[in-house]
């Protein structure tokens, strides 16, 4: 298996030395708290997948990196695409309508799968290309110069995609380069990353959890669940936790203490891989009431022994 691994990654790499062109983020957003990278570009050459860390976070013949938002309500109210590099704008599209492909009512976007978009060239042969904006939003035109982080539009729901993100292919020469490694030959990010601060990964991780009266349905979580802050004594009390990079064998696990210490642990094992999962858990109000004060939910991803990700969040029973 040696051998052939390292087949594969010696046929995909490039002779790109670092410096050739240095890139920012491409979106208007705060990986650390208000979006995430969802995807890798693929570095497999067979019908395998492979990111740049050697783990699955991608898919086959993935072409890209996908920065996503946490809802669809955070789509809606507006977030920015931005260019990595300065350049000249070489191609637009801005007409698709934003219809997620998750439904019979699905529109065929057979060759267009970018969706409303923008291509740009930076010289010596490298180009950056960015998909899935909302329709009308493009704010530029072919043959515009464009500085870095200048706007380009909004992230929407055109084209192939299934959640609300901004999908980043850069490319030299026309062949797809991975930012994060440029030569893939290695797990991890190079050195000769082309970021010129390379963005915060993860191999999975919490996107939001927070406490309801019952479990939600999944499309609530998607489109955004409203901060709840406050229960009455007498209402069901659920937790639950909405995550990314889910593996087949990932636990999600569930603590609640409050003002007399723990109400309700659990834990809940995956049983397939999973882009995108949702899990609950809780217990109902007692028959006189919860003891009011502050309760504490805690929602732990973790893959065998490794804590992937954590979250904490609170509500105050009146």
């Amino acid at each position: 298996m040696r051998v052939l691994a390292t087949a594969i990654v010696s046929s995909l790499a490039m002779p790109v030395m670092a410096g050739d062109i240095l890139l920012g983020l491409p979106i208007a957003c705060d990986l650390e708290t208000d979006c995430y990278i969802q995807q890798f570009v693929d570095l497999d050459t067979t019908d395998g997948i492979r990111d740049f860390t050697c783990g699955t976070l991608t898919y086959d013949t993935h072409k890209g990196t996908d920065f996503a938002l946490t809802s669809l309500n955070q789509q809606a109210q507006g977030v920015d695409v931005i260019a990595s590099a300065p350049g000249t704008v070489r191609g637009v599209r801005n007409d698709m309508d934003d219809v997620l492909q998750t439904g019979p009512s699905a529109p065929d976007v057979s060759g267009r799968e970018c969706g409303n978009g923008v291509v740009i060239s930076h010289g010596d042969g490298w180009e950056t290309q960015y998909c899935h904006l909302a329709k009308g939003s493009v704010t530029v035109r072919s043959g515009d110069r464009v500085a870095m982080g200048q706007v380009l539009g909004q992230v929407g729901l055109s084209g192939q995609t299934q959640f609300p993100h901004i999908h980043l292919s850069v490319r030299k020469d026309g062949e797809v380069v991975d930012p994060f490694a440029p030569n893939a030959n290695t797990c991890g990010t190079s050195n000769d990353t082309l970021w010129i601060d390379v963005p915060p990964i993860s191999a999975g991780g919490i996107i939001t959890s927070g406490f309801a009266p019952n479990v939600p349905a999944y499309d609530e979580i998607k489109q955004g669940m409203p901060d709840r802050l406050t229960q009455s004594a007498f209402q069901d009390m659920v937790l639950w936790g909405y995550a990314f990079g889910g593996l087949l064998g990932d636990t999600m696990a569930f603590d609640i203490t409050g003002p007399e210490g723990s109400i309700f642990m659990n834990t809940v094992v995956l049983d397939r891989d999973q882009a995108l999962w949702f899990r609950a858990g809780g217990k109902r109000a007692p028959i006189t009431g919860w003891s009011g004060g502050t309760y504490t939910g805690t929602v732990t991803h973790m893959r065998g022994d490794q804590v992937i990700d954590t979250q904490t969040v609170t509500i105050t029973v009146q």
